[in-house]
């Protein structure tokens, strides 16, 4: 019984295999089918399965339910200011019916260039209505909503839903783009410009105001070490001609023994005149010890008595003449001290008086 059964089913799968491709069909899970019939679409398969159809006078065309994508070629357009923008877009779509989308457009490609002249439409019309500003800034958004719902109402007569448009790219034209590029960087170029010169006025502002406080603090300062050493120094001469005043023959002697070390080297020789005021203390220590007469006070005649009685005379004269000018010597330099004092104060004072134009020169400035 199966030795003859086999030969049947073994020609009945070879027949299969054969013709089963124009018997059957699969419709995957992305796609979508329609039935043509002598090239007429006689029933469209949306579902994915197994399904049949009649050789040799049906064929089956599968379309993608997937969303596709339409990039087009950058197009120029002309804002309301009149500048014109190349703009490069893409659109998403899908196909939402097969049947009308073969009638229509019949292939993907054709379904391509008619959204393409929808988009192109919708955006030269709203580009048209806005700024060039707007295209750059936020408002951009609102351009593209208008443009995807105008140019989805058109495609729905193709049987396609437009998912999305969106603008990748939006320059000015390359010959358009170096001049405004130029008066970019000019109009940069202007603004460094002034900035540079406000930091440039605001830096001699406070440069001049820190001259100012510096020259008022120098003064200032200066004045006080005016007054200071004014005040010291007239204090050292006070205790100075004090302290010389107790003893005036010390200090004519002190001030003579500094002459001689200023005028005097080592390994001079002098000829010094015996009525020299200037060596007359050399002179006073130089004279030899008068010698005593033999025979003692009786063989003293009277003028020995007269010279003896003379000399003491001589002797309290000369210390007269040397207290006097040891007198007019302290008064001298006590009135050189005076006159340098005064001439301190007077110092300070015309310190002060520069210090204080300084000062009104300086906030004058």
């Amino acid at each position: 019984m199966l030795s003859r059964i086999a030969p049947y089913l073994v020609v009945i799968l070879v027949i299969l295999f054969i013709f089963g491709n124009q018997i059957f069909f699969i419709v995957d899970e992305p796609e979508q089918a329609i039935v043509l019939q002598f090239g007429e679409p006689i029933r469209t398969i949306t579902e994915p399965g197994l399904s049949l159809k009649t050789p040799f006078v049906q064929n089956v065309l599968f379309f993608d339910k997937r969303i596709l994508s339409s990039d087009a070629d950058a197009q120029e357009y002309l804002t309301t200011d009149k500048k014109r923008l190349v703009v490069d877009h893409v659109t998403r779509w899908r196909i939402i019916d097969p049947l009308e989308f073969y009638k229509s457009v019949r292939t993907e490609r054709g379904a391509r260039a008619r959204l393409d002249e929808f988009v192109f439409s919708g955006l030269r019309e709203e580009l048209a209505l806005v700024p060039f500003n707007d295209v750059i800034t936020a408002e951009r958004e609102n351009i593209i909503s208008r443009v995807t719902e105008s140019s989805a109402n058109k495609a729905v007569s193709l049987g396609v839903e437009v998912v999305d448009v969106r603008i990748k790219r939006a320059d000015l034209p390359e010959d358009v783009e170096q001049s405004v590029f130029d008066r970019m960087r000019a109009e940069r170029q202007r603004e460094s410009s002034l900035f540079r010169a406000e930091g440039e006025e605001q830096a001699n502002i406070i440069r001049a105001q820190a001259d100012r406080d510096a020259t008022v603090i120098a003064a200032e300062g200066y004045q006080q070490s005016q007054v200071i050493r004014g005040e010291g120094e007239a204090e050292a001469i006070k205790i100075y001609a004090e302290a010389l005043g107790q003893d005036l023959e010390f200090y004519a002697f002190s001030r003579r023994l500094e002459a001689y070390g200023q005028s005097l080297k080592p390994g001079d020789s002098l000829v010094i005149p015996s009525d020299s005021e200037f060596f007359r203390y050399l002179i006073e220590d130089s004279q030899p010890p008068t010698e005593p007469a033999i025979g003692g006070v009786e063989e003293t005649d009277s003028s020995g008595t007269e010279e003896a009685a003379s000399e003491p005379e001589a002797d309290e004269t000369e210390e007269s003449d040397a207290e006097a000018t040891d007198a007019e010597t302290t008064e001298g330099d006590t009135e050189a001290e005076e006159s340098d004092a005064e001439s301190g104060e007077t110092e300070a004072s015309d310190a002060e008086a520069s210090d204080s134009e300084a000062s009104e020169g300086g906030s004058g400035g």
